[in-house]
C-alpha cells in the first residue's frame, strides 16, 4: 500500500515528450506522453499532476488541450479526478505494480529483530535533535553555508577532540580529526590512503563484522584474517602474517565475540605497530555501554602515532545519522581529506546540529539514558533465557546490546536460525562472520598473568571453550515488552532443531 505522505507528492515539473513519429494532434500527442510516463513511472502513482492551467502556460498552449488529455486519461483509468482536488495518477497503474515487486517491497520486516548492532531506534531523540538542526538553519553563517572544510566543520572537530580526551582517555588534536560519514567510511578513506602508500594487505579479526573486509576489499586491499580468542586479536598470529603492516581491530568490545583485549594484549600490538611503522585501525564499537565495570580506555591514548580512532553515531543515536570520525595520526591527515580518497564529509547542518547537541550536554543525557535502558534489557533477557533455556552459559553480555548464546552439541546454530525465521524472529548465527572455520582450542598459555579473562564472570571464553555452534542476539531495537515472547519463539526454534522437528 502506498503511504499518505507519498500519495501528495506533486508532479508537476515531469518531462513529457511531446514530439515523435506519432505526430498528430496536441492533445493526442499531450496524451500519449502522459500515459507514457505513467508507464514509465516517472509519474508515481498517487502524485498529483499540475491544474490545466498550470501546465497550459508551461506547455504554451490552450487549456483546452490540457483538459482533454486529462479526461481521456481518467476515461482509461490511468489518473482520477475528483471535484473539489487535484487530479492523481491512480494508485493501482502498472507503474506501481513494477515498483512494488522491487527488492523493496520484498525486504523481511520480522516482528522479533534479534540482530546484532541496531540500536534502540524508538529512543532517538527526535524532538532535541530537531531543534538542533533547526538552530543550525538559523544560525550557520552565510560562509558556512558554502562547500564545507574536507575535514569537517571546526568547531565539531574541537568539541570531538574534547569529548574523545574527556570520555574515552585519546590523545587527539582537533587538526588531526575528520569528521566522515561514519566507521566504514573512515576505514575506507584509510585503506585508500594504505594503498597509495604501497600497502597490500590489511588484518581483520575473525571472526569479526562482515562490512569491514568489505570494505578493504573495496579500497582494493586483501583482508587477512587475524584469529581472536579470550584475550582479543591474537597479535603472535598478527606478527607472523607476512607484509600486514595495518590492523582493524574492536579492543574494547570485540564484534561479535564481545570480548576485551587484554591488557598485554594491547602493549604487544601497540609494540607490533612501532615495529612495523604500521597502523592500527582502531574501532571503538559499543564502547560506550559496558554495564558491569567501567569502561577501557581507547588504544589511541597508548600510541597516538600509530592508531586511528574510529568512531560514529550510529549504534548511540541511529544509522540514520551519517556521521562519525577518525583522529588519525598526523601524516596521515591529509592524505585523508583529499580528493582521490573518495570521501566527503557530512553536511554542514548535520556537524553544526551534532555540535549544538554535544555542547549542550544532550549526548551525555542520552548515553547514560540509553545505558540503563540497555542494561535493565539485558538483565531481563538474561532472567528469560535462564527460564526458557537453563544451563546456558551466555557469553558477551557484559557491554553493547548483543550477546552469544552456545548451543548444545548436535544443534546447530544454523538450523536454528533457519527455524526461528519461519517463527518471525530474525537472529545470527556466530559462523555468519567467520572468515575462515573454527580451530581446536589452543594449549593453555604458561604465563598466568596472560591467560587470565580480562572480562571474569562475563560467560564463556570466545574463541576457546564457546561451542562451534553459538548464536549472536542483539536486543537493541528490541522492546522490553517483546522480550518474554521473542526469547519464548527462540527457545522453541531451539526445541524443535534438537528433535529434529524443523519445518521442511
Amino acid at each position: 500500500m502506498t503511504h499518505d505522505r507519498e500519495r501528495t507528492g506533486p508532479a508537476w515539473g515531469t518531462f513529457l515528450e511531446l514530439e515523435g513519429p506519432a505526430g498528430g494532434p496536441l492533445h493526442a500527442r499531450l496524451t500519449r506522453a502522459l500515459r507514457s510516463a505513467v508507464a514509465g513511472g516517472r509519474l508515481a502513482a498517487g502524485s498529483t499532476l499540475p491544474p490545466s492551467r498550470v501546465l497550459a502556460a508551461d506547455l504554451r498552449c490552450s487549456r483546452w488541450v490540457v483538459t482533454e488529455a486529462y479526461a481521456q486519461l481518467v476515461a482509461e483509468g490511468h489518473f482520477e479526478a475528483r471535484s473539489g482536488s487535484a487530479t492523481r495518477v491512480r494508485a493501482h497503474t502498472g507503474a506501481t505494480a513494477r515498483r512494488d515487486t522491487g527488492a523493496g517491497a520484498s525486504r523481511w520486516t520480522p516482528r522479533f529483530d534479534l540482530l546484532p548492532g541496531v540500536p534502540d531506534l524508538r529512543a532517538f531523540p527526535r524532538k532535541r535533535w530537531a531543534d538542533m538542526v533547526r538552530a543550525a538553519t538559523t544560525e550557520l553563517t552565510w560562509d558556512e553555508l558554502g562547500y564545507p572544510d574536507a575535514a569537517g566543520l571546526p568547531r565539531l572537530r574541537r568539541q570531538l577532540a574534547s569529548y574523545l580526551a574527556r570520555g574515552r582517555g585519546a590523545r587527539v588534536e582537533a587538526e588531526h580529526l575528520v569528521v566522515c560519514a561514519g566507521t566504514l567510511d573512515g576505514v575506507l578513506r584509510l585503506c585508500r590512503t594504505l594503498r597509495a602508500a604501497g600497502h597490500t594487505r590489511v588484518a581483520v579479526e575473525d571472526p569479526g563484522w562482515t562490512q569491514l573486509r568489505l570494505t578493504v576489499a573495496a579500497a582494493g586491499l586483501t583482508a587477512v584474517p587475524i584469529a581472536v580468542d579470550a584475550q582479543g586479536l591474537r597479535v603472535d598470529l598478527l606478527r607472523r602474517a607476512s607484509a600486514v603492516r595495518a590492523v582493524i581491530v574492536a579492543p574494547a568490545h570485540q564484534f561479535p565475540t564481545g570480548v576485551v583485549l587484554a591488557p598485554a594484549r594491547r602493549a604487544e600490538l601497540a609494540d607490533w605497530a612501532r615495529e612495523v611503522d604500521g597502523l592500527i585501525m582502531e574501532d571503538d564499537y559499543d564502547a560506550e555501554f559496558r554495564y558491569d565495570r567501567h569502561p577501557v580506555g581507547a588504544l589511541q591514548g597508548m600510541a597516538p602515532d600509530h592508531v586511528a580512532l574510529l568512531g560514529s553515531l550510529s549504534k548511540t543515536l541511529s544509522p540514520a545519522v551519517r556521521l562519525g570520525w577518525a583522529a588519525v595520526p598526523g601524516r596521515w591527515t591529509r592524505a585523508l581529506v583529499a580528493r582521490d580518497t573518495g570521501g566527503a564529509p557530512p553536511p554542514v547542518i548535520d556537524q553544526d546540529a551534532f555540535s549544538r547537541f554535544v555542547t549542550s550536554g544532550s549526548y551525555d543525557r542520552h548515553l547514560r539514558a540509553s545505558r540503563l535502558r540497555y542494561k535493565r534489557r539485558r538483565d531481563h533477557l538474561l532472567r528469560e533465557l535462564a527460564t526458557r533455556l537453563p544451563g546456558a552459559a551466555v557469553g558477551g553480555a557484559a557491554a553493547g546490546f548483543h550477546l552469544l548464546l552456545p548451543l548444545s552439541d548436535g544443534c546447530p546454530a544454523g538450523a536454528v536460525v533457519a527455524e526461528a525465521a519461519r517463527d518471525d524472529v530474525r537472529l545470527a548465527s556466530l559462523d555468519d562472520y567467520r572468515m575462515t572455520p573454527p580451530t581446536p582450542a589452543p594449549a593453555p598459555d604458561p604465563d598466568p598473568d596472560r591467560s587470565s579473562d580480562p572480562d571474569p564472570g562475563s560467560g564463556p571464553r570466545p574463541g576457546v571453550d564457546v561451542p562451534s555452534s553459538t548464536l549472536v542476539i542483539g536486543y537493541g531495537n528490541l522492546t522490553d515488552q517483546a522480550v518474554p515472547e521473542a526469547v519464548r519463539r527462540l527457545a522453541r526454534a531451539v526445541e524443535r532443531v534438537r528433535n529434529g522437528r524443523t519445518a521442511a
